[in-house]
């Protein structure tokens, strides 16, 4: 896959990325409340003819949090699986990609699309790069993951948030694997307030938004636009 090309669009004035930092905890608090209290079985989205996907969350996501993007991906025809022992995803990125892996082993699916969520994105490049299951996936398509890691996490106090630093030794080691980065669709917003040094991953196919945000981004348009060209 080819990094995405054009000009790339103006940087947003101050206001304006105000405004997208308060509509994305504004998206993040309501899907957050919405997952709370659902009662949906994700074995409800296993049907479907298309190609098969797996979901991975980000830190602090259950696999509900996405429950928007995983109705819209199903409604496509897709049978979309969520890994329910990542539970609230806050587990070490290798702990995480471990179970992943399992999954696909066990579930027996074939020529996977990954959809990932920030850490999520971590967890599947992980399993693409040393899973067993890794000839299982055909790709991956994350959304505002910290490839790069985040220079947030040197002032944050939680062990689970600071293994996104830059020198994090797990992220080190796969910004060196590069072989599975053809593989990647990484779509971000122009302003990511949790990753401030963006999404941009060196040899994939690289989709900036025509917005800003770290949440709300996984409800663009152009997320499931990228889906349909991975998943032909």
């Amino acid at each position: 896959m080819e990094p995405a090309t054009g000009t790339r669009p103006p940087r947003a004035g101050v206001l304006r990325t105000l405004g997208w930092w308060a509509a994305d905890y504004a998206y993040a608090a309501y899907w957050q409340l919405r997952g709370a209290v659902s009662r949906t079985d994700p074995g409800d989205f296993h049907s479907g003819d298309g190609t098969p996907i797996v979901v991975v969350p980000g830190i602090w996501e259950s696999w509900r949090f996405l429950q928007p993007l995983i109705t819209r991906m199903h409604e496509l025809g897709h049978p979309v699986h969520v890994v329910r022992l990542l539970n609230f995803n806050n587990r070490p990125v290798i702990d995480a990609a471990r179970r992943v892996d399992a999954y696909l082993g066990e579930s027996g699916l074939d020529d996977v699309v990954i959809v990932a969520h920030s850490k999520g994105g971590l967890i599947g490049k992980y399993v693409m790069v040393h899973g067993d299951s890794a000839p299982r996936i055909r790709c991956m398509l994350a959304v505002a993951t910290p490839f790069g890691g985040s220079l947030y996490a040197r002032f944050m106090l939680l062990p689970s948030l600071r293994i996104f630093s830059p020198k994090n030794a797990v992220i080190l080691a796969l910004a060196l694997e590069r072989r599975a980065n053809e593989r990647i669709v990484s779509v971000y917003g122009q302003f990511d307030p949790h990753i401030p040094g963006g999404s941009r991953l060196d040899g994939a196919k690289n989709v900036e938004l025509d917005t800003g945000g770290h949440f709300r981004v996984l409800a663009h348009p152009r997320v499931l636009a990228e889906l349909a060209l991975v998943s032909r």
